[in-house]
């Protein structure tokens, strides 16, 4: 089976670029650029054709480009694996998002099932360091990326916890308003958690005896001791004397945290250096991407910001030969040409460009 990959790309009034339109032949994809030319918003683009909102985790209104202030559109053809299908993404000031596949309306959510992704941005460089939450976002699109069920499963249990937080801080003391939520939230809750966990075995199997210049992680989950949704059920219902003084719920998958240590130092991520940090996460990336090939038989898009210029000359050549390897549409930014170099013929080279308030996108040899 070959790998997806997006074969067309357009854009209308996306962020920088009024109109943009590439060709890809499902090689990696080179993109390099000065920095504000628009290379990471068409990435953005590509990680907009998953469920959420995207690699900038940015609200419909915020992508519109200014001062127009008109709807934008992403069209997108994806195509390899047998397959053949058209996203299309829009969204009208003040609109919501809306989600066309095959010319037909669908949720976002639909989109799990037609292309894998994954990705690595420089924001998530402090991922170790900083809060919890940013954690969980990683972890989750580890998990969505294996099990594209996760994404109902999370809005699911979001949506029933915010109401049961209303109640909370309503201060309503009533059983009964509360059971039929917390049996919602605890059904969610067993999903999200057994894919949690799921996904953390499969990117453990991934490293292990993986020829790799990227270090090994170890991961543990650090959650609530729980995993039936009756278990939940009755440890929701006991905390909510403690979850109203909070007005909120102090137990569940919303506050699970993923630790990770450094396997060849035993060292944790948080103690590891700045680049040893970035390095970690390279590797369960491309963890992630090798199982994802391993369980359909197609490696997922792989979406690399600025990764080139944090590594050295032999660090990179090697990502470079990895994702070669792997057979994956990988879309990576950088800079110059030069950082590109040793990709050659194996990747399409494209220079992104702003003149005179426009954007350009200009395929070159490399």
């Amino acid at each position: 089976m070959t790998a997806v990959f997006v074969a067309t790309l357009a854009l209308s009034h996306f962020r920088s670029h009024r109109r943009a339109r590439v060709h890809l032949d499902g090689r990696p994809v080179a993109l390099f650029g000065p920095n504000g030319a628009g290379k990471t918003n068409l990435m953005e683009a590509v990680s907009l054709l998953s469920p959420g909102r995207g690699l900038r985790r940015a609200n419909a209104e915020d992508i519109i480009r200014r001062p127009e202030a008109i709807g934008w559109k992403i069209s997108a053809g994806i195509a390899g694996a047998g397959l053949g299908h058209q996203i299309e993404l829009m969204a009208e000031p003040g609109q919501a998002r809306v989600t066309r596949i095959d010319d037909k309306p669908a949720p976002q959510t639909a989109l799990a099932r037609l292309i894998r992704i994954v990705w690595l941005v420089p924001a998530q460089d402090r991922l170790w360091i900083e809060g919890a939450e940013g954690r969980r976002r990683f972890l989750d699109r580890i998990t969505l990326s294996f099990e594209p069920g996760h994404a109902e499963a999370t809005l699911a249990y979001e949506k029933a916890m915010r109401e049961r937080n209303r109640l909370l801080k309503d201060q309503v003391t009533d059983a009964r308003w509360y059971g039929a939520l917390e049996r919602q939230m605890a059904e969610a809750a067993a999903m999200i958690t057994g894919n949690r966990r799921a996904a953390l075995a499969r990117i453990m199997a991934a490293q292990q005896g993986a020829e790799t210049a990227f270090p090994a992680a170890d991961l543990v989950l650090d959650t609530d001791d729980l995993t039936e949704a009756g278990d939940f059920a009755a440890a929701f219902a006991e905390s909510r004397g403690r979850d109203m003084a909070a007005g909120r719920a102090l137990i569940g998958p919303h506050r699970a945290d993923l630790a990770a240590t450094y396997v060849d130092k035993a060292m944790p991520a948080a103690q590891c250096s700045t680049g040893e940090q970035k390095a970690l996460l390279i590797s369960l990336v491309l963890a992630n991407a090798r199982a994802l090939k391993a369980d359909t038989g197609a490696a997922p898009l792989v979406l690399l910001d600025e990764v080139a210029a944090h590594l050295d000359a032999a660090r990179r050549a090697a990502l470079f030969d990895e994702i070669c390897a792997l057979g994956a549409q990988a879309w990576m930014t950088g800079t110059g040409p030069e950082l590109f170099s040793d990709l050659g013929a194996r990747a399409q080279h494209l220079a992104v460009a702003e003149n005179a308030g426009e954007s350009s996108v200009q395929e070159e040899s490399p």
